[in-house]
């Protein structure tokens, strides 16, 4: 089983921006230390617990940092950019990082909508047009637009023998319905929809259209997962995460809050029915425990591949949970 990691560079309450975006580096060298297949970044606007708004820069300083580990983007959010200067920009980075490279797109606008409106001069970037640009983005890539294109004449520098993994990420049918025509890998966002993602996951592996880029079908299940010894601890360290989901579904623009802070907040009984929803978006216990859950969602969407996001109230924690990971599923060790 690959075990891979997603990093959304979270601003923990009394650290700065900067101090989260270090985190990054310091999280991704531990991750390959620790034997994770692959490590993505996201991208978020105007989000204040959340540091990346430019995961395509930030990746260029990880991938500097590391060696093995393949590192990319989940994701850019294809709406804001054009398809051709994000296929320059990942072609450079396959050119400097031959083989490691990952190009999620995603079609979120990844902040609220006066901050999406901000990000195109004053219009919400509608997606309508969203597979259109990922097939350009991938022709451009490939190099294979039609000969009667009126583009078919540019190519995207620099050139190579080698590409980037592009996948299509979602939390609903939509992006796996794509994914599945475009012959693209897939990969569907547990953490943010608990429901009928399995479905989902089983539509697109059959609906599959193999393509020259993916003969068969890739999937990836992301979930977010929090480990620690106990489970006193484990049910500790979540709390944090709680306490930021309430403040997101209550339109709450702050930090991730400290383990204190979600110590002392006042819950009321909507506040803890809330929570109790939202848990099932994450797995946390013990790494047996959360070893054996982590295996059954893997089974149920018929994964091949999972990827864990952790944030809680404090980095050393989210650095250690995803080390109890790694050692509960043996990676890096022979056999």
């Amino acid at each position: 089983m690959r075990l891979s990691v997603l990093d959304q560079s979270p601003i923990i309450s009394g650290h700065t921006p900067a101090q989260a975006v270090r985190e990054t580096i310091r999280l991704v060298k531990e991750a390959e230390r620790l034997g994770y297949h692959r490590y993505w970044l996201a991208e978020h606007h105007s989000i204040a617990a959340l540091a990346d708004p430019c995961p395509e820069i930030l990746l260029t300083r990880i991938a500097a940092e590391t060696s093995r580990i393949r590192v990319g983007t989940g994701g850019i959010l294809l709406p804001y950019y054009s398809p051709f200067k994000v296929a320059e920009q990942f072609r450079m980075l396959e050119a400097l990082y031959p083989g490691r490279i990952d190009l999620g797109i995603g079609r979120a606008p990844g902040g609220d909508r006066m901050t999406a409106m901000a990000m195109t001069g004053g219009h919400f970037p509608e997606a309508d047009h969203f597979p259109e640009q990922v097939q350009y983005l991938v022709a451009y890539l490939d190099g294979t637009l039609p000969q009667e294109h009126p583009f078919a004449g540019v190519q995207v520098m620099p050139a190579g023998p080698t590409a980037p993994q592009v996948w299509l990420l979602g939390s609903s049918d939509y992006s796996g319905a794509l994914a599945a025509q475009l012959g693209l890998r897939f990969a569907f966002a547990h953490f943010i929809s608990a429901d009928g993602g399995d479905t989902v996951m089983r539509d697109f592996q059959d609906r599959y259209q193999p393509s020259q880029r993916e003969p068969a079908p890739q999937s990836l299940l992301c979930v977010f997962v929090i480990c620690a010894e106990t489970a006193a601890e484990a049910e500790r360290l979540t709390a944090s995460i709680d306490l930021r989901r309430l403040n997101t579904d209550h339109g709450v623009n702050a930090p991730v809050p400290s383990h204190e802070e979600a110590r002392v907040y006042p819950y009321t009984e909507a506040d803890r029915r809330r929570i109790v929803h939202n848990r099932r978006r994450v797995v946390f216990g013990t790494p047996d425990t959360v070893r054996e859950r982590l295996l059954e969602l893997q089974a149920q969407f018929e994964a091949d591949e999972l990827m864990a996001i952790t944030i809680t109230g404090d980095y050393d924690s989210r650095l250690k949970s995803y080390e109890l990971l790694a050692n509960a599923f043996g990676l890096g060790q022979p056999g």
